[in-house]
């Protein structure tokens, strides 16, 4: 399988897309996929925690390996910090590779902020799974609130874009080779393409979303579960306002797992809300998708509408240009902001004093960060990133 140069994949037809939303539905899918297994699973995966659904995972995971199939799995160090070490053990056998990312080191200082970011699982060159989702039981749906996710099932030939990232990523750092199977074609036609990220030099991500805002023309509809564009961003989509495109952006309300971030990406909420842009913030639970519409395109991956996932980490989304599929992903938003608050300017500008604190200390920090990768090496060379 030929190499794409620099991270850079191509469109492609003969593809089938579809939208799994919250745990109910993925992982059943996930779990199904890893049981009809018959020669390899790919595994990367940024978050995993032992517990309930660890435990589904495991199991089938080592019941596949039995039957002789090989299982290649990356997991990051930092998001797998709560999966326990027995779990790990049950991961090696002659059959299971287990590899982890940039392990946390305290000399390694600030290189620790270089995460694997990506999520994929993919099964025999036949089916692939990618989104915002993670191996936990926070997704769910007997956790006590669990987390709003999306998940894009992938099936034709955009599956050999996914398992060459995974296996130049394999080949890096482990110096193996991975036999796959060619995916082929499927007769829908429906048309996609992969982007990835890998930390620190390149931005292919941001810069498909910056050309994307700049062509819309009808709506651009955006749900990420952590909210800190940059300036160039931010001034895309005032000027989309401008022109007459209704952008919406929906975020987490007040369930979220890192409640600094939030309070960093609201102190860009005035400007927007000048400027036009409606904000919803979501009520029910922590909303962790990541789905960006922009009139018939739209993105569904790993990426997190903030300068960690464009900077500093490993992600990889799947783009995929279609008129029907995005009205299809624009239906689950409109569901969502039924259960959002709308956040009006007035309201905003009348808001605690209490709140516009958190804003400027978590802003500030934000800040600090983003000063310290420019002056550092680290803004010239990612160690960890796959080269």
């Amino acid at each position: 399988m030929a190499q794409a140069p620099n991270n850079h994949y191509p469109w492609r037809q003969g593809n089938r897309f579809r939208l799994l939303y919250d745990g109910i539905a993925f992982y059943p899918a996930m779990l199904e996929a890893i049981q009809q297994a018959q020669d390899y699973i790919l595994l990367e995966m940024y978050l995993i925690e032992s517990g309930e659904i660890a435990e589904q995972f495991i199991q089938a995971l080592q019941e596949a390996a039995n039957r002789g199939v090989r299982i290649y799995i990356i997991i990051d160090d930092l998001g797998s910090i709560h999966f326990h070490a027995h779990d790990r053990l049950r991961l090696q056998s002659p059959n299971i590779q287990l590899y982890i990312y940039n392990p946390l080191r305290l000399r390694r200082w600030l290189t620790n902020v270089y995460r694997d970011h990506r999520k994929q699982l993919t099964v025999d060159g036949r089916i692939t799974f990618t989104g915002g989702m993670g191996i936990s039981d926070v997704f769910y749906q007997g956790h006590e609130n669990p987390w709003r996710e999306t998940v894009l099932q992938i099936e034709g030939e955009m599956i050999n874009d996914w398992q060459q990232l995974f296996i130049q990523q394999w080949q890096h750092w482990m110096g193996e080779t991975i036999v796959t199977r060619a995916a082929l074609a499927l007769a829908e036609q429906q048309k996609g393409r992969l982007l990835s990220t890998r930390g620190g030099d390149r931005l292919e991500l941001k810069r498909s979303l910056i050309q994307q805002i700049r062509r819309s023309q009808s709506r651009i509809w955006i749900t990420t579960a952590y909210f800190m564009p940059s300036r160039k961003v931010r001034r895309e989509l005032r000027l989309a306002v401008q022109r007459g495109v209704d952008v919406r952006l929906l975020l987490p309300g007040h369930h979220t797992d890192h409640p600094s971030v939030r309070y960093a990406g609201r102190r860009y909420y005035r400007k927007l809300l000048e400027g036009k842009v409606r904000i919803f913030e979501y009520q029910p639970s922590f909303i962790h998708a990541k789905v960006i519409i922009c009139d018939d395109w739209l993105t569904v991956g790993s990426a997190n509408f903030d300068r960690w996932s464009f900077r500093w980490a490993l992600e990889a989304n799947q783009e995929i240009d279609s008129p029907l599929f995005s009205q299809q992903a624009a239906q689950q938003f409109l569901l969502d902001q039924k259960a959002a608050n709308e956040i009006h300017l007035h309201d905003w500008l009348n808001r605690s004093l209490w709140q516009r604190m958190h804003e400027w200390l978590w802003g500030r920090v934000d800040r600090i960060m983003e000063f310290t990768h420019k002056r550092s090496h680290l803004a010239r060379k990612n160690p960890y990133r796959r080269k």
